[in-house]
């Protein structure tokens, strides 16, 4: 869509700063009015921490941070980490045909924010997995969710953002920052006016957004009908505000694996009687195009011993967790 020359795309700014309103609005535009039409999606969150589909919610947010300061929590579609929107935090979002682009290809749809910035004299690249960072700083971190030869890809822009609430609202595992001699949040982040002699306005970035991504499309905006609304708000209420969906069910656990793996992080919690997996659940920042939870309930009764290397080699671990290997499953599990 954004590099592949001209493509018809719907595009729909919301008015809105509820992230549960806005994540349902994401999904009802992917389930719905992304099946005719590719889309494009602006968007903003007041203060809110935005956790993995794979992630443990618990885990990430800094609690007593979180109740002090009234920040939003809330899961959205797609994995990779969590990440904290405030005023100055920009969300872009496209929807697109999955046959006619790669998957997990993050640099491609980061591209109109390259172009942007390099008019304000500022170098910044698409770094690591899913990153955009300047001198190495990350500014802007991006994820995808797949379903249905559809592809969401949404990222998250720090253009004026408090540092200090991103540090503070976010608990971050110690070992994501294995091998990368970073000791925190605050040390690797950046945002676009810390970078720039003269502060950018988020009208003038987002204005300056839509430009690019409009000059290689051909973009109709697309306003919101009151049967669209109501589907938003039903979604809204039914799932981005429930507890369920946000933190969901932490299963008691006898035994606990982890390990960083170049893409991304993976935490496994068992109840393990008699040397056999009773319950199973797989956490982390990694990125996959199918349910995990279908992954769990194939180990769900194996054997930690010989027999598993059979069982688990049958699987294709790649599909669930993008960039793991079978081998990699069993020592891990092991």
């Amino acid at each position: 869509m954004v590099a592949k020359g001209e493509t018809k795309v719907i595009f729909i700014e919301s008015e809105k700063t509820n992230p549960y309103y806005n994540l349902a609005l994401e999904e009802y535009a992917f389930n719905i009015l992304g099946q005719k039409e590719d889309c494009f999606i602006l968007w903003q969150n007041e203060n809110t921490i935005v956790v993995g589909k794979y992630q443990n919610t618990a885990e990430e947010i800094n609690s007593e941070y979180v109740r002090e300061k009234d920040i939003k929590v809330v899961r959205r579609l797609s994995g990779g980490g969590a990440v904290y929107h405030d005023s100055g935090n920009l969300n872009f979002s496209f929807i697109i045909n999955k046959e006619h682009n790669p998957e997990f290809e993050f640099s491609l749809y980061v591209q109109p924010v390259i172009s942007v910035l390099k008019k304000y004299g500022i170098n910044a690249v698409a770094s690591g997995r899913n990153d955009i960072t300047i001198d190495g700083k990350k500014f802007s971190g991006n994820s995808q969710y797949m379903k249905n030869k559809r592809i969401l890809h949404h990222g998250c822009i720090m253009l004026d953002s408090n540092i200090e609430d991103v540090s503070a609202a976010l608990k971050v595992n110690e070992a994501k920052f294995v091998s990368k001699s970073i000791k925190s949040v605050k040390s690797r982040v950046t945002t676009i006016n810390a970078n720039v002699k003269e502060k950018i306005t988020m009208q003038q970035f987002k204005s300056e957004l839509k430009d690019a991504v409009f000059s290689l499309n051909s973009v109709k905006e697309y306003k919101l009908t009151q049967s669209d609304e109501e589907a938003i708000l039903k979604l809204q209420k039914e799932k981005y505000e429930t507890w369920e969906w946000n933190y969901g069910k932490n299963p008691p656990y006898n035994v606990i694996r982890e390990k960083k793996f170049d893409s991304g992080l993976v935490t496994i919690k068992m109840q393990v009687e008699h040397f056999k997996i009773e319950e199973i659940k797989i956490y982390g920042d990694f990125f996959g195009k199918s349910d995990i939870t279908e992954l769990e309930e194939k180990l769900k009764g194996l054997a930690l011993d010989e027999t598993l290397s059979e069982v688990i080699s049958a699987i294709d671990i790649d599909t669930y967790i993008k960039g793991i290997t079978a081998k990699d499953m069993i020592e891990l599990l092991l």
